[in-house]
């Protein structure tokens, strides 16, 4: 089982998100070494939002709240969903009949 922390962003996210890209991607980088984020990114085409697959949900909230995107209004949203993986590494056995 994994949890999803989705991003709701601002209007022209990319270039709002400039000033705090540097700190965020330490952010990010240290919580993927902790083995915390499983994988994470922005949407794109349009850039209208990010998902991070966290291992825990408090890892995943905790995040969210410590991210200067979130701190600096570039994230107008978000939410951690609890995702039961099928397939996959964390992923529930599957018995198939």
């Amino acid at each position: 089982m994994h949890h999803i922390l989705f991003y709701e962003v601002v209007e022209n996210y990319v270039e709002k998100r400039a000033p705090f890209r540097a700190e965020h991607l330490r952010l990010a980088t240290e919580a993927y070494e902790r083995g915390e984020i499983v994988l994470a990114g922005a949407l794109a085409e349009p850039a209208d939002g990010a998902v991070f697959i966290f291992n825990s949900h408090d890892a995943a909230e905790e995040f969210a709240k410590a991210d200067p995107y979130v701190r600096n209004g570039v994230v107008k949203s978000w939410r951690v969903r609890k995702w039961m993986t099928v397939i996959g590494e964390g992923s529930t056995k599957v018995v198939m009949k």
